[in-house]
């Protein structure tokens, strides 16, 4: 690998506990390099030699020095294995009783009274389902006579009503062939009532398995998370099936029964009205072809600043045009990128959260040529549905969300949006994870724990070739709760039991405060030195915590307090932990697709590929529910 540029590693150190996914050779390390981390001790200050203490001790032994830089990976990837489908025991459900005294079979046809000893056709039924659902059909139909969705007339009107809504499941999201039954005629043989009710017993246990699936999947996804990849950390929702059957068969009205099944939520509902209007739009999309690569900056001239203007036509807002209006009609086409256009691309850039600087970039190249297709806005729709399903059913009233394709981070109060700021999150390398906590801590003036995915991956090249590195670079160095010389450490062994942590500083990779979520991942919110990098467009740069662009009125909200006050703890210069008085739901989320506070939805890069990966679980998930029993 490459040297880093000391930017770069600036960027990359100001980390969290998120494992590194590979090593830095030694010579991509200098004194600047490493975050600027901490000023040079004088030698009264220095850590003085102590008692020795477990993994401390000579670096002279040249067959320890010898051993290969160990490594610390991070999360993994997983091939999705979806859930198979069983067969619902439904020979297990007759009532001997019943069916053993009754000989209906044996009867004409217009002397059988219709569906009275049906069950006896039970064992012949084939539908197959997931466990949780084959489990609560064969609870249902061991305890009760009756149908749901059949009687002496066949079809019944629940049943009609609750298949067109299985059949309209790709508004919402879902795969309507999921939920596909085969429903009788109301046409038949009169003749031949026994295969009718053959029929109708095989439509009534395939629809109850129907519609649990349906539900099951509206409420909690038909994806687990967990088993996509680490880097997913979801408790999947539990979905009570038993009583759905017992209110179905109450319900007078099934549409409405399994439609408030689905998400309540405002952002679920922008979702779902975009997908239908993009489904309705696929015909008529258009589409504006600039170069690949074009790199556009002011003052220069190139043929493709007609495109540009194109493109800035079709994808740019009214208020944009009337703005622009006289520069946009007096273009001709001309390829000299004047100021006057130049300003008409800012106003654009801005407009769609860019960096507004005039240079036609990939970032502003994207939404000119319209961004993702229309195809492949709906994929983003259907995945963002269901990862929406992960969480909470409405976010809550008070909450912070962190979209990591967005790059932002916005606090909601009553409901409502109250700011969003820019955030820089985890490089593919060191991705962020997917998942939900509570805010309930604001620490200012923060030490830097160093993990230790960053000492051995980062620090031990530098240390085993300079064991005073870190005494000079002013961090602390602990082996079983003891401050120790740095050189002192056996930098060769194992540091499993090696502490090392920045005290607070201007140069402090943490900045000045940091926003606790307690979590297996140590991820959490912080301020931080390298200021330059909300700058950019792409902002995946971190080791896996969320830097905050403005992190003093992230605090203030959290608390409760003002940013003045903030700003007064962090005078006061100690290193202190303030309590949240209400713990907050932070939402460390990964959408591709979601609606801004107006309700719009907005499109983003998948930065960290995580869609490709949600449709293999879609398909893993479609061949295990289309396999053959």
């Amino acid at each position: 690998m490459r040297v880093l540029k000391t930017a770069a590693i600036v960027a990359l150190m100001s980390g969290c506990a998120i494992a590194t996914m590979d090593a830095r050779p030694a010579s991509a390390f200098t004194f600047g390099d490493f975050i600027r981390a901490g000023r040079k001790k004088p030698e009264a200050q220095q850590v003085q030699p102590t008692q020795p203490l477990p993994g401390v001790g000579t670096m002279a032994d040249p067959q320890q020095a010898a051993k290969p830089l160990p490594k610390i990976t991070g999360p993994k990837y997983y091939t999705y294995k979806a859930e198979p489908l069983r067969r619902i025991a439904t020979d297990k459900l007759l009532d001997p009783l019943v069916t053993g005294s009754v000989r209906n079979d044996a009867l004409p046809p217009v002397l059988r009274m219709p569906l009275a000893d049906a069950r006896q056709f039970l064992p012949g039924i084939n539908v197959r389902a997931s466990g949780d659902v084959a489990k609560a059909v064969e609870a249902h139909y061991g305890a009760r006579m009756d149908y749901i969705w059949i009687g002496a007339e066949g079809v019944n009107a629940k049943a009609k009503a609750a298949v067109a809504v299985l059949a309209d499941a790709a508004k919402v999201g879902l795969d309507p062939q999921d939920y596909a039954v085969s429903v009788p005629s109301d046409t038949f043989d009169r003749g031949d009532m026994i295969a009718r009710e053959k029929e109708l017993v095989q439509f009534e246990i395939a629809l109850s398995a129907a519609t649990l699936s349906y539900v099951q999947d509206t409420v909690r996804g038909r994806i687990d998370p967990n088993k996509i990849s680490g880097y997913h950390d979801f408790k999947r929702k539990t979905v009570d099936l038993l009583p759905l059957l017992d209110k179905m068969s109450a319900s007078s009205d099934m549409t409405a029964l399994l439609n408030e099944q689905n998400p309540k939520s405002a952002q679920f509902a922008a979702l779902s009205a975009e997908l239908v209007k993009l489904r309705s739009e696929q015909s008529v999309e258009q589409r504006v072809e600039i170069a690949p690569g074009t790199l556009l900056k002011p003052g220069q001239s190139n043929p493709e600043l007609a495109n540009v203007i194109a493109g800035i036509r079709l994808k740019g807002s009214e208020k944009l045009k009337a703005d622009h209006a006289t520069v946009l009609a007096a273009y001709q086409g001309t390829p000299e990128y004047t100021p006057e256009l130049v300003a008409v691309v800012e106003a654009f850039q801005q407009e769609h959260g860019l960096k507004a600087d005039g240079v036609v970039g990939q970032a502003s190249l994207r939404i000119l040529t319209g961004g993702d297709t229309v195809a492949s806005k709906i994929n983003k729709l259907e995945i963002a549905m269901e990862q929406a399903r992960w969480l909470p059913d409405g976010l809550g009233d008070r909450y912070v969300f962190i979209n990591q394709p967005a790059f932002t981070a916005t606090y909601a109060d009553k409901g409502a949006e109250q700011f969003s700021m820019r955030v820089v999150v985890g490089s593919k390398a060191n991705q962020t994870y997917f998942f939900q906590d509570e805010i309930q801590t604001v620490e200012v003036n923060p030490y830097w724990g160093v993990p230790q995915s960053i000492i051995v991956n980062e620090m031990l090249p530098k240390l085993r070739s300079d064991p005073n590195y870190l005494d000079r670079m002013g961090y602390q160095v602990e082996v079983g709760g003891r401050p120790v010389p740095s050189a002192s450490v056996n930098w060769n062994g194992s540091t499993a039991s090696v502490a090392v942590r920045q005290p607070p500083s201007s140069d402090n990779a943490l900045g000045e405060l940091k926003i606790l979520f307690p979590n297996s991942h140590a991820i959490y919110m912080h301020d931080t030195p390298s200021k330059s990098f909300f700058k950019r467009d792409n902002r995946a740069l971190s080791h896996g915590c969320v830097r905050l662009a403005d992190p003093r009125l992230m605090a203030a909200a959290v608390l409760g307090t003002s940013v003045d006050d903030v700003g007064k703890e962090i005078a006061g210069g100690r290193n202190k932990a303030l309590q949240v008085p209400v713990k907050v739901p932070v939402y460390v989320a990964y959408f591709t697709a979601w609606p801004n506070k107006d309700g719009v939805v907005e499109y983003f890069n998948d930065v960290y590929e995580r869609d490709m990966y949600m449709n293999r679980a879609f398909e893993a998930t479609r061949g295990a529910r289309r396999a053959e029993g």
